[in-house]
């Protein structure tokens, strides 16, 4: 339960820096993000969902890494229209994207994967 629990924070915290690492660049909020969102991102969301998965074996704890890995992917799509839309330039961005595409990489990677894991697990296996 404990592991949990601190899984799913550190989880929060990973999202909350790939969110400033997304919404800065395109000037949606006032934020500078440092060096040490740039770590924690991944880091972050990485230990969490280990944490989480080893920490709660139900089908609650299935739930909620499902969850987080749409929430990545949510995240590498907000950083993916960023993106198009500063290359069309519909949108200027407020600085470099650089942390879009980081964000775009990290974000959908991990998510893709997650995502992908428990695809598998519900497929019927083939008969031989």
């Amino acid at each position: 339960m404990l592991l949990s629990a601190i899984g799913a924070l550190f989880i929060l915290f990973g999202l909350f820096s790939g969110a400033v690492l997304v919404l800065a660049p395109l000037g949606l909020a006032q934020l500078a993000p440092s060096l040490t969102l740039w770590v924690m991102f991944p880091l972050l969301v990485l230990i969490g969902y280990t944490l989480l998965v080893v920490g709660g074996k139900s089908l609650r704890s299935r739930g909620l890494t499902t969850g987080v890995s749409a929430l990545l992917l949510l995240l590498a799509a907000a950083s993916a229209t960023g993106l198009v839309l500063a290359a069309a330039s519909v949108l200027q961005p407020v600085g470099s994207t650089i942390s879009l595409w980081y964000v775009f990489a990290v974000a959908g990677t991990v998510g893709a994967v997650g995502a992908a894991s428990f695809q598998r697990d519900r497929e019927p296996e083939l008969a031989e």
